[in-house]
């Protein structure tokens, strides 16, 4: 369900599990992760870029997976992705093909792109199904939107393209046949020959340390709601109507 080639000189991880719109089950997660770190280091590739198959990047975590594991579980698992990406010595990109849903929007918060389709679209839904947010997005959502950040987790937003671009979600928006080969692009530009692209992204990405602070009150947030009832409630309100 993982797919890892390295194309042009780019590790691209591709996520194949079109008929469940790529949601991310407890496997796929660590396989991603681990394809994270094995080309983070920059022997092995310039850059590493992420995108989905069919018509949705990731709708997130696998709720029905999910129901009756261990909600910190799942929460760990989402913020060793972020982790991942910052421990990098290489630029990451996400090329966001389409729906991009829950843990999966968020985890590309740290990326140091994120380049979308027309049919790109990001969606926050965890406050309306009792869940919290995770991947460090408590505070990586406000370093890219400032304010509008609580409206947006409050709202369970889901933007378009477009208004994602105007709240600084996406980059930019490209046709779908271009995407990925603009995201190799990118890594291209990013890591000539002579660039100081490696000192840059420890200068300029958010500090571990800070993030990690936020998994912190992320887990602490999770505890609550998995402890109260209210994420519990919520997944079967949410598989309860996808089941009618």
């Amino acid at each position: 369900m993982i797919d890892v080639a390295v194309r042009d000189e780019v590790a691209v991880v591709t996520l194949r599990r079109p008929d469940k719109l790529n949601a991310l089950t407890a496997d796929m997660r660590r396989q991603l992760a681990a394809a994270v770190r094995a080309h983070g280091d920059g022997k092995l590739a310039r850059g590493i870029v992420v995108t989905g198959t069919g018509r949705a990047f990731s709708a997130g975590e696998d709720i029905n997976e999910a129901v009756g594991q261990s909600l910190l579980d799942e929460v760990e698992l989402f913020h060793d992705l972020t982790r991942a990406v910052l421990e990098t010595q290489v630029p990451v990109v996400a090329a966001v093909n389409g729906l991009a849903v829950g843990g999966a929007a968020e985890w590309t918060l740290c990326f140091d792109a994120r380049i979308g389709t027309p049919s790109a679209e990001y969606f926050l839904p965890e406050n309306h199904i009792g869940l919290s947010i995770s991947n460090g997005s408590s505070l990586l959502l406000r370093r890219l939107v400032g304010a509008r950040a609580l409206r947006l987790v409050l709202d369970s937003a889901r933007l378009s393209a477009a208004e994602a671009q105007s709240a600084g979600l996406l980059d930019e928006i490209v046709e779908p046949g271009a995407l990925v080969a603009t995201a190799i692009g990118l890594v291209h530009r990013w890591t000539q020959p002579g660039t100081a692209t490696t000192v840059h992204l420890k200068l300029l990405r958010p500090s571990l340390a800070d993030v990690e602070q936020a998994f912190a009150a992320e887990t602490e947030a999770a505890r609550y709601v998995e402890e109260t009832g209210t994420a519990r409630a919520g997944m079967d309100r949410f598989v309860n109507r996808r089941a009618t």
